[in-house]
């Protein structure tokens, strides 16, 4: 069973950016000595307990302190940003690190409508995706569809392209191109299975690839003890029902009030998101998530690891890969 890691380079509770930035360091080591597939950073924007807005710098600071696991993006939102000038970021990586760079490509902003705003994009930049991601590939490819225009760096260099999604519409994409296709079950589960059989049944080869390729997101809490991991999913709960019911806000919630709203129709919503987590000790983590790469017809999980502390999230990376026996 093939794992990798999604790091949102998150900003806990009492710590700073900084600090956030040197967990995604110590993270990527753990995971490159522990064997993980790979670790890709996603966009997100306007999020204060997020920290992984500038995706290729990130990719960029841990390629330097690592030596082989495949880094990435989980993804760029590419209707954020020119075809071009993602081309050029990840020529750059590639030119600077090799073959151990992903491009992965969502469609959604990654945002709130203001923000969207601020980042100067028009509201129905998703509707050029498809457009956008064949502009994007011919550049990298050195057969650029603008006259006179190459990305250097970039030109070339074929950074393997995946696309991600939370419905059909990112798998019957990902199929017509012939690309992998990554499924964020991790947050957005509703879909799941239909959009996998849609990809799958649909698929085209390509120069990329030859057969499907499925990577699906799951959330894993993995502790020593079951208790230990049960107080965990509880306080990452907690954590991200505050974090998303009082975004932009200028100060931060009472135990009080998280309690309040763990109790609203919002919260439960919210909550589901975290339907597809393994949730406890080593062997039952890794029994959970067996049963469901099989069940989502997954090639590769990506695990995104939900403890809010560095040294609870270390922990459960390195429980989960020694009883997923990964190295």
């Amino acid at each position: 069973m093939k794992l990798s890691i999604l790091d949102l380079a998150p900003i806990s509770p009492e710590s700073t950016i900084a600090d956030s930035f040197h967990s995604s360091v110590r993270l990527a080591q753990l995971a490159e000595r522990s064997g993980y597939e790979r670790v890709w950073y996603a966009e997100h924007h306007n999020m204060s307990t997020i920290a992984s807005s500038a995706t290729s710098l990130l990719i960029g600071h841990v390629a330097h302190h690592t030596e082989h696991i495949r880094l990435g993006s989980g993804g760029v939102m590419l209707p954020n940003h020119s075809p071009l000038v993602i081309a050029e970021q990840f020529g750059t990586l590639k030119e600077l690190f090799g073959d151990r760079i992903d491009l992965g490509l969502g469609r959604a902003p990654g945002t709130d409508m203001n923000t969207l705003r601020a980042l100067r994009r028009d509201p129905s930049a998703a509707d050029s995706f498809p457009h956008d991601v064949l502009e994007l590939q011919a550049y990298l490819a050195g057969e650029s569809r603008i006259a006179g225009v190459r990305a250097i760096p970039g030109d070339g260099t074929k950074v393997p392209l995946y696309i991600l999604g939370s419905s059909l519409f990112g798998a019957k994409l990902a199929a017509q191109l012939g690309l992998p296709y990554a499924f964020a079950s991790h947050f957005a589960p509703a879909a799941l299975h239909d959009a996998v059989a849609a990809y799958r049944s649909e698929f085209r080869p390509s120069a990329q690839l030859a057969e499907p390729y499925v990577i699906a997101g799951v959330g894993v809490i993995a502790a020593d003890t079951p208790e230990d991991a049960h107080r965990l999913r509880t306080e990452a709960e907690r954590h991200r029902v505050a974090a998303f019911l009082n975004r932009n806000k200028d100060r931060s919630l009472s135990e009080a009030e998280i309690d309040m709203l763990m109790q609203t129709p919002q919260a439960e919503q919210i909550i589901d998101m975290m339907r597809y987590t393994a949730v406890g000790t080593g062997e039952g983590v890794a029994n959970y998530l067996r049963h469901f790469a099989t069940t989502a017809q997954a090639d590769e999980l990506i695990t995104a690891h939900h403890p809010i502390r560095e040294e609870d999230r270390l922990r459960s990376v390195h429980v989960t890969a020694q009883a997923c026996a990964l190295a």
